[in-house]
């Protein structure tokens, strides 16, 4: 996920694709440790779209306070 799209997202559809992305974290790291991971850049990709998720959340969730 670009940072163009989460960007155009309100927070809590930013909140509910950061669940998502968690649980797909949890569920690779599973399939990491018991050998069944096929492709090992999709940990990669999924980390750093928690991090922009969390990134830009803190960003909205700021400028809300503002207001």
């Amino acid at each position: 996920m670009k940072a163009l799209e989460i960007r155009e997202l309100t927070l809590d559809q930013i909140n509910d694709s950061l669940i998502r992305y968690k649980k797909e974290q949890l569920n690779l790291r599973f399939q990491r440790t018991s050998g069944q991971l096929e492709n090992t850049a999709r940990v990669r990709e999924v980390r750093r779209t928690i991090a922009k998720l969390k990134t830009i959340y803190s960003e909205k969730s700021k400028l809300e306070e503002k207001k």
